[in-house]
């Protein structure tokens, strides 16, 4: 096994450490707003809640096509990224604050998700580029199917992003998607749906990362 392939399968143990969902179950998720409780330490727990990972093979079934980690930064989950955000930095009390309903604020307008993907081939994997070799969508099982309003790549993911998801790794293209909460339809997730879906797909197959939903 070469160092890439060395590293890339200890980075896909953290994967399924963290992608609980995909590598043995998980617990159901909720996306109700509303006060948490939460300290630094609590982070990482959190972290794993909102995590899911997934890979496509080859039909060799020896390499990867497709292997993904995403983040749900929900608003349970940017609560705590910001409880461990002001830790880390000595934020001021004022200064969390603002911070905390900078980003609360954001959850209501976009659903948006910290992704570190590998493919076989690194322009595959540039989903941010025209005509991508992989359509991203948004999915409930109520029928509704959302395109993202932005993906942004992070070309050079810095300690902040290798802290806070650590699952990104050299051999990982990362990137920030965003879907609209809400279109001239109505939510993009409808409150009573049972499941959120992230799909990635195109010419070379499917993949698809699930979060189960409490009833809101």
């Amino acid at each position: 096994m070469n160092v890439r392939r060395a590293v890339l399968a200890s980075t896909i143990l953290l994967s399924c450490a963290l992608g609980a969902a995909a590598c043995g179950g998980a617990p159901a998720v909720t996306l109700r707003e509303g006060p948490r409780e939460y300290v630094a330490a609590d982070y990482d727990e959190i972290l794993r809640r909102w995590t899911r990972a997934e890979r496509l093979y080859s039909l060799q079934g020896v390499d990867d096509v497709l292997s993904v980690n995403a983040t749900f930064e929900s608003w349970e989950f940017r609560w705590a990224y910001v409880v461990r955000y002001a830790e880390d930095y000595r934020l001021s009390i004022p200064q969390r604050r603002d911070l905390l309903e900078q980003a609360l604020d954001d959850t209501r307008q976009f659903h948006q998700f910290y992704v570190a993907l590998y493919g076989n081939r690194p322009q595959d994997s540039d989903i941010s580029r025209q005509n991508p070799a992989w359509v991203v969508r948004l999915a409930d099982d109520k029928g509704h199917v959302t395109a993202p309003t932005e993906i942004i790549a992070i070309r050079k993911p810095s300690v902040l992003e290798k802290t806070y998801f650590p699952y990104t790794s050299v051999w990982r293209q990362a990137f920030r998607i965003r879907f609209p909460t809400k279109t001239a339809e109505g939510p993009t997730v409808a409150p009573e749906a049972g499941a959120i879906t992230l799909r990635f797909a195109g010419p070379l197959g499917s993949l698809e990362l699930h979060w189960a939903q409490e009833p809101q």
